[in-house]
């Protein structure tokens, strides 16, 4: 996180092992955010082309007496399992842009952001920047277990239909048999 006069820069990058399919179908999924970002009570796509996506989301940053509301209408443009940017149209920042990035990594996606904020409030020089960087952390961490439950999800659920088509198969093959008996 880096602060320069009213503008906010937050750059994060991190692996996590999944295709950029699956991390794409969690950080696209506007309208189940609220689900899995705590601090966001709000999300939802208000229209959308093949390309762009025009969403609002209404949440909170901060702790305690260092909480602000945030609120937002963005046009979120995609280009499916690479990038994804945002702008904020409207809400009570001065400026929201945002750039995330998916890259094959070894046996997973690298995914990096890059975000350049300028916030209505003021942010105190000392607390602002940790709690920005708190927030950040707080949010990108539950971005990551969402993709990795997910990811549990399709393993176990591919697991049990490959044990059904087994048990299925057996039954058959058991049937077969007896027709023989």
């Amino acid at each position: 996180v880096i602060i320069n006069g009213n503008t906010v820069t937050v750059e994060v990058g991190f692996h996590v092992p999944v295709t950029r399919e699956a991390a794409w179908e969690v950080m696209t999924d506007f309208d189940n955010a609220t689900h899995f970002i705590d601090k966001l009570q709000e999300s939802r796509v208000l229209s959308q082309t093949s390309e762009i996506l025009l969403v609002s989301q209404k949440g909170t940053m901060g702790l305690g007496p260092f909480s602000v509301p945030l609120e937002s209408v963005s046009e979120v443009r995609l280009k499916p399992y690479d990038s994804i940017q945002s702008r904020m149209l409207s809400g009570n920042m001065k400026q929201y842009d945002s750039d995330t990035e998916l890259r094959p990594e070894g046996d997973g996606t690298r995914v990096s952001y890059r975000a350049t904020s300028i916030p209505d409030v003021w942010i105190p020089p000392v607390v602002g920047r940790s709690l920005i960087e708190f927030e950040t952390r707080s949010r990108f961490r539950q971005l990551i277990q969402e993709i990795m439950r997910r990811k549990l999800i399709a393993k176990h659920s591919q697991l049990f239909d490959s044990n059904q088509n087994r048990q299925s198969n057996d039954q058959a093959d058991c049937g077969r048999l007896s027709s023989f008996s």
